[in-house]
């Protein structure tokens, strides 16, 4: 998909008498539910969502990396990546720091942030003076540095974006259930976005060979928030950053993931129909917004499959 690898995007399909081309979206996220009235039982409606950004005062960035001892494996890759993600920001507005993935470790994690203009040489230097802790606990330690670390707040801004990276080869140990924490992060900003750099599944991994490596519990966080995975044994770490980067503007225009009948393109806010104020570009595959999606709106754009075809895998 355009923005972002893990877009949520559903295909639940419920079917009744009527017009093969008239649907409405009903129920809540993650998982919509496509209502059709037509008379034929295999048509598929595909589902495109975002949200509309919140106007922010740039955005704060926060990597959480495993430091624990498995991680050495990957320390060529982890400063290759560093250097991929500190040349893809933005040219200004965002602020990083980079903390423990172990929770008891982070009250002591006071270092200045990195600011527009510093370097992948003081990035790195960064990751050097990181206080180290082999605790494997992504999820609490952010939980922990936004809460408890009293420095957090010395350069954290309330109006600005936040976007955390999570940077592990092993999954998640946290003593919270995943949901909890998504309840916790939704809250901490009117704009949030997460990425995951971790271990895919093996059969999907270019190096993971063991099952239980595999960051689900990761996964299942950024997943929720639409956010982008990396596999840690990519060459390019980059789109952690690119993808958040992005969203804090406002989208102008939706590259639609597969190519619909046109006449049945439908734009939702908040599951509500709109009728005006926007267009399908065939030659582009593109809904173009001639007004603004207001911001915070949920934008679903659905459509009916041209040719019924399979949609691949993202």
């Amino acid at each position: 998909m355009r923005r972002v690898v893990s877009l949520v995007v559903c295909l639940l399909v419920v079917v009744f008498a009527g017009s093969c081309s008239d649907y409405t979206i009903s129920s809540v996220r993650p998982d919509p539910v496509v209502i059709i009235q037509n008379d034929y039982p295999d048509v598929d409606v595909w589902v495109d969502s975002f949200f509309q950004p919140n106007p922010v005062n740039g955005v704060d960035i926060v990597w959480v990396i495993d430091t624990s001892g498995s991680m050495t494996q990957h320390d060529q890759r982890l400063l290759a990546g560093i250097e991929a993600m500190m040349n893809a920001l933005p040219p200004s507005g965002w602020r990083l720091n980079m903390i423990s993935a172990s929770p008891p470790n982070v009250l002591n994690e006071q270092q200045f942030p990195l600011v527009p203009g510093d370097t992948v040489v003081q990035a790195t230097d960064m990751y050097a003076h990181m206080t180290v802790g082999h605790r494997e606990a992504g999820l609490e330690a952010i939980m922990e540095y936004i809460n408890n670390n009293i420095y957090s707040y010395t350069w954290m801004r309330p109006d600005a974006a936040l976007l955390v990276v999570f940077v592990s080869d092993e999954e998640d140990q946290s003593n919270l259930l995943v949901p909890d924490f998504n309840q916790w992060y939704a809250f901490q900003r009117p704009n949030v976005f997460l990425a995951s750099i971790v271990n895919l599944a093996p059969a999907e991994s270019l190096c993971n060979q063991r099952p239980y490596d595999t960051g689900d519990r990761y996964m299942d966080a950024t997943n929720a928030f639409n956010g982008t995975i990396v596999d840690i044994c990519s060459d390019d770490w980059s789109p952690g950053v690119v993808d958040a980067s992005v969203q804090i503007q406002p989208y102008e225009f939706w590259d639609l993931s597969h190519a619909p009948v046109a006449d049945t393109v439908r734009v939702f806010f908040d599951r509500v129909l709109i009728e005006t104020d926007w267009s399908y570009d065939s030659s582009l595959n593109r809904v173009i917004f001639s007004v603004l999606p207001p911001p915070g709106v949920l934008v679903e754009i659905g459509y009916v499959l041209d040719q019924q075809e399979e949609p691949e895998e993202e």
